[in-house]
């Protein structure tokens, strides 16, 4: 197991069964000090359980980042109750990383499997990772990402992409 997906499980364990955060590992483990924006993807028997993460850094360290989203994946997801310590031996974790988001002028500048999408319309947003299981076109990622942030198919939007380096 990756690391930092070692990380993200031990603070869902502990946060779950405690109601503690776990501190920062000391010293920090090698890449864990940068700032960098991450997701937390929580799965059982392979179906969505939580995600919740941030499209720029909110914390110091990416450590920080993972632990975070991890407590607010398993727990402040509003698409799902939080995580009971029975379910704990089920889940599966990944860990995206993610690139800062560039613009991009229209859908034919997006690559379904390789790029995340950020829709934005005012102050509403959509977002969805890369390479989602189900999602094979840009097309289908922009209408989804347009459904969460409850962006209408007509209102005007700008586009944003990225790239996550996932681990598993």
């Amino acid at each position: 197991m990756h690391p930092y997906v070692e990380l993200a499980v031990t603070a869902i364990q502990t946060y779950v069964r405690e109601g503690k955060k776990i501190p920062l590992p000391r010293p920090l483990p090698e890449g864990m000090a940068v700032r960098s924006a991450a997701f937390v993807s929580i799965k059982k028997q392979g179906v969505l359980r939580g995600c919740i993460g941030t499209i720029l850094p909110a914390h110091p360290s990416l450590a920080e980042e993972i632990i975070e989203n991890s407590i607010s994946s398993a727990t402040r997801d509003t698409r799902f109750p939080p995580v009971g310590p029975d379910e704990l031996g089920a889940l599966t974790v990944s860990v995206d990383v993610l690139s800062p988001p560039e613009p991009v002028a229209s859908v034919a500048e997006l690559d379904a499997k390789k790029y995340g999408v950020i829709v934005q319309s005012g102050s509403r947003r959509g977002l969805l990772l890369p390479d989602i299981e189900g999602v094979d076109t840009p097309e289908e990622q922009v209408a989804i990402c347009r459904r969460k942030g409850g962006i209408g198919t007509e209102e005007e939007i700008s586009l944003q992409k990225f790239t996550v380096t996932r681990y598993r």
